[in-house]
């Protein structure tokens, strides 16, 4: 080997053991202060993903947390204990319930002074203690990760049932729930902490040098999206637009608005882990009933039962983590919320187009957005005026009327109403009154 290569390998060697000194070792945080739902476990993926890029030697998340959903906080435990980067868990304040978990998943938990941890036991929106199927799922969850951890798996399960005794440190029938210095007592986290430098004391990392996480604009917008007011607005956009497609001719802007609605719906919840294919076939297979409801089957039956049911349905359960219709990892309550949404949105949808419908289709600027079909004179298609003296004159119905849709007489096709609610295609129709291009026309007896 040349002088020169010697050189430049130990020159190399050397500026790396320098830069190691001189910075100290790699430590990424980022801040977990918020519920624990599908942005945090998006939060906490990202965070790893790029502690591993940037090759950290230790990843440090600040917590504060009074709970959240299992599924997600499970997601959660699961990449921490796979992590190959050590990783630490800071407790500024609190770590309640998923919160719980999540701490004892790190390989090193320090806490604030002042601050506790525990009270996991599932509990729905009203702080109702929920049936023992969920807690003995999150007592397992405590008991496995505490193990891994060589933490005592009896303390973390005390966390979920009050029936488990330990007198030094609870009532007997109490959930546990430990301050800093009573889990630094018993070895359930490292130590105390005032603050994030006494970490690196106790763990002797000198001059660390901190990369801290960024939530990026795409982050920042797909948390925006997921929100259950916007999934509200979204909703509302996918009637509606739907609704304003079917009163008006032709492929336009009403069904481009509804089928991007419907993308900005599913795709965040698709790649948050919520929605899942089976819940976007549901939403699709509605619409499709829905749809052979109105142009195909008359009347309205079990087509366009089935369609709403599978409609409302595959729109609420994209919403909540579940297991196909095992909800037991969602957050409790989260189901009835998400149908509450969804069904609001969609009276919400209702009760604004019956009010403003008429006036928005009818608008100068809805016109122009959409596409109408050309509609042929030979075809018996006309745009004259209608004139007083089609009252009381007889047709046949070419199209459904539910109310409206098309009649022909005298080999003249017009817009009409039917102001008995419902015509069948081929029925015979006496025009009653008309108003601008519209003929309102009851049944022949």
């Amino acid at each position: 080997m040349s002088k020169f290569i010697k050189s430049f390998l130990l020159t190399f060697i050397l500026l790396g053991v320098g830069s190691q000194l001189l910075f100290g070792e790699t430590v990424y945080k980022f801040n977990l202060k918020t519920e624990i739902n599908s942005n945090a476990w998006r939060l906490v993926k990202n965070g790893l993903q790029q502690a591993q890029l940037n090759k950290a030697d230790y990843v440090l998340i600040e917590l504060n947390t009074f709970g959240g959903e299992i599924n997600f906080a499970d997601s959660i435990r699961t990449r921490l204990l796979a992590s190959k980067i050590k990783t630490i868990v800071y407790i500024n304040n609190n770590a309640a319930s998923a919160g719980a978990l999540i701490s004892l998943a790190a390989d090193y938990i320090f806490m604030q002074q002042g601050g506790s941890i525990g009270a996991a036991s599932v509990v729905n929106a009203q702080g109702e203690v929920l049936p023992e199927k969920y807690q003995s799922y999150m007592r397992s969850l405590m008991r496995a990760t505490a193990e891994v951890k060589g933490r005592n798996p009896q303390i973390a399960e005390a966390f979920v049932d009050p029936s488990i005794s330990i007198p030094s440190l609870k009532m007997d029938g109490k959930l546990l729930t430990l301050t800093s210095e009573e889990a630094a007592k018993v070895g359930l986290i490292t130590g105390e902490a005032k603050n994030i430098n006494d970490i690196y004391t106790a763990l002797k990392i000198d001059s660390p040098n901190v990369i801290v996480y960024v939530e990026s604009v795409l982050d920042k917008l797909i948390s925006f999206i997921i929100h259950p007011m916007v999934s509200a607005l979204l909703v509302l956009l996918i009637i509606g637009g739907i609704y304003l497609e079917l009163q008006s001719p032709g492929i336009g802007f009403p069904l481009v608005i509804a089928l991007l609605a419907a993308i900005f719906y599913f795709v965040p919840l698709y790649g948050q882990g919520l929605a899942d294919s089976w819940e976007i076939a549901l939403f699709v297979v509605g619409i499709i009933l829905l749809a052979l409801e109105i142009f195909v089957i008359p009347g309205f039956g079990v087509a366009g039962i089935l369609g709403l049911i599978c409609t409302i349905s595959g729109l609420s359960f994209s919403l909540v983590a579940n297991d196909f219709l095992d909800f037991k990892l969602s957050y409790p309550g989260m189901l009835f919320n998400s149908f509450i949404i969804v069904l609001g949105a969609i009276l919400l949808a209702i009760v604004l187009f019956v009010i403003f419908g008429k006036n928005l289709i009818q608008s100068t600027a809805f016109k122009r957005l959409v596409l109408a079909d050309e509609q042929q004179a030979d075809q018996g298609y006309t745009s004259s005026v209608l004139k007083a003296d089609m009252l009381g004159r007889r047709g046949v119905a070419k199209t459904v009327l539910r109310p409206s849709g098309k009649i022909e007489i005298d080999g003249v096709w017009y817009d009409a109403v039917a102001l008995d609610g419902f015509i069948d295609a081929g029925d015979l129709v006496q025009v009653e009154k008309h108003e601008n291009y519209n003929l309102f026309v009851r049944k022949c007896v």
